[in-house]
């Protein structure tokens, strides 16, 4: 079965399924608050829903885009979606919208013992860079600093208004 997946600007109306997506995700999730400021008062972030056939937020991912470089941080698809490509669609999609903004290259850190999300970042040509020490304050594990140069290559870039 083929899943049907749409990418929409993050809104207020998403948070619930976002925490709950981010509960069941992360050792140390986001509020409430702190992605309502992301999407409200955060003039370099972009967030994004993927919404899946029946209407429902299936994985989430944002970034922050500031002069030429995107700075990925966050991305998660809500157990039940995962291994129907979710997760690397809505990194094609920020990469695209990074693209639309500018963007030239873009950035994330990423746990080492994520070993799926290294898999995929790779697959799409982000490269380690470097480790930052101790940057998970859960665990205290490092985190690997991932780059993907050239975002975009010739042609034309467009705006796409403020944020997204």
């Amino acid at each position: 079965m083929t899943l049907n997946v749409t990418f929409q600007k993050m809104g207020l109306e998403h948070l619930d399924a976002v925490l709950e997506i981010e509960e069941t995700s992360f050792p140390s999730p986001w509020s409430r608050s702190a992605f309502a400021y992301e999407i409200l008062q955060n003039q370099f972030a972009c967030y994004i829903v993927a919404v899946a056939d029946e209407n429902v937020v299936a994985g989430y991912g944002g970034m922050w885009l500031i002069l030429d470089e995107a700075h990925i941080t966050n991305v998660a698809v809500h157990p039940d979606y995962r291994r129907n490509r979710i997760g690397g669609a809505l990194m094609l999609e920020l990469i695209k919208r990074a693209i639309l903004k500018g963007a030239t290259r873009m950035t994330l850190e990423v746990r080492p013992s994520n070993m799926a999300a290294r898999r995929l970042y790779a697959a799409l040509g982000f490269k380690d860079r470097g480790r930052r020490k101790r940057y998970y304050t859960d665990s205290n594990e490092d985190a690997i600093i991932m780059w993907k140069d050239n975002l975009f290559v010739g042609g034309q870039v467009r705006s796409v208004g403020r944020n997204c």
